[in-house]
């Protein structure tokens, strides 16, 4: 990483709740919160930032939002860290994360779900071109004007927060309780991004 972090010993405020947060839930701190504990007042507004998308939307949509980004984007953190809150939550099982990663929108769920994951990969790398002919296809489904605002922010969201750890080499740390062939799925759309064929 090419910054430096907040010392765990000392750390008070919202700081000190991320790290314990981490603690807690899995034994050490993980790097990219170490990287977002530098701000602690911009990780809160993200914070709240989300409280304030998901509940129009829905967590299952939400992640699949994310994870779409987060493939686009090549974003080891994030596939690895949704995919985990994704299976935990039990809003996808194994096999569809692995389909998800790499396959993204042609990962053959749901209809809905790959309209959602499509529109989050298109916004992560070629939003320039995107057309109401994008949104129509989400408001033919269902989706509410409030609700694709709310997915392209999961989406956006994802780009600030992923892209903010790859611009500062936050490095990536092993997630506990996925499988070794779930984390070679999370991590294929990043390596086949670097041209890593090895997959190491």
């Amino acid at each position: 990483m090419i910054v430096s972090t907040p010392d765990l010993d000392g750390a008070t405020g919202h700081v000190a709740e991320m790290y314990d947060g981490d603690l807690r839930s899995d034994g050490f701190v993980f790097g990219h919160t170490r990287a977002m504990a530098i701000n602690p007042e911009a990780h809160a507004a993200f914070e709240t930032l989300i409280r304030s998308i998901v509940p129009s939307i829905g967590l299952r949509n939400y992640e699949l939002a994310t994870l779409g980004a987060a493939r686009a984007i090549g974003s080891d953190h994030c596939l690895l860290a949704h995919g985990r809150k994704s299976l935990r939550a039990g809003l996808l099982d194994e096999d569809e994360l692995a389909r998800l990663a790499r396959e993204g929108a042609d990962a053959g769920l749901d209809e809905t779900d790959m309209a959602v994951v499509a529109y989050a990969e298109k916004l992560s790398t070629d939003a320039a071109t995107m057309t109401d002919a994008d949104t129509q296809r989400l408001r033919d489904l269902g989706f509410t004007d409030r609700q694709i605002v709310d997915i392209t922010l999961a989406a956006a969201v994802r780009n600030y927060f992923s892209r903010a750890l790859l611009a500062v080499a936050v490095p990536v740390d092993d997630v506990p309780g996925l499988s070794p062939a779930l984390v070679a799925a999370l991590l294929a759309p990043a390596q086949a991004a670097r041209g890593d064929v090895s997959g190491g």
